[in-house]
């Protein structure tokens, strides 16, 4: 069985909770909905994908990704917006 792991920003996080510099909200149902309502506006704007990749080049993103502490996709999606802002290219 693989030890569990966090990322560098949720390791921060969970410091920043264990030191108690979060505080409670009075209302919490409305927060909810509030927030609720930014991530269905995101969902709505963004467009999934599915990709085949060779388990190799996946662990290979993994490994980079986890180094810069984001998920896999947050970094896929990183260098495709770079590539679409011409800031990378393919090397033939």
């Amino acid at each position: 069985m693989m030890p569990n792991t966090i990322a560098p920003d949720e390791q921060d996080i969970l410091d920043s909770v264990e030191k108690g510099e979060w505080q409670s909200v009075s209302n919490v149902a409305e927060e909810i909905k509030r927030y609720q309502a930014y991530a269905a506006a995101a969902m709505a704007s963004n467009r999934i994908i599915s990709l085949k990749l060779p388990p190799e080049d996946f662990a290979e993103i993994q490994q980079r990704a986890s180094a810069q502490g984001v998920s896999s996709e947050h970094f896929i999606a990183d260098i495709l917006r770079q590539f679409v802002a011409g800031r990378l290219s393919v090397q033939p």
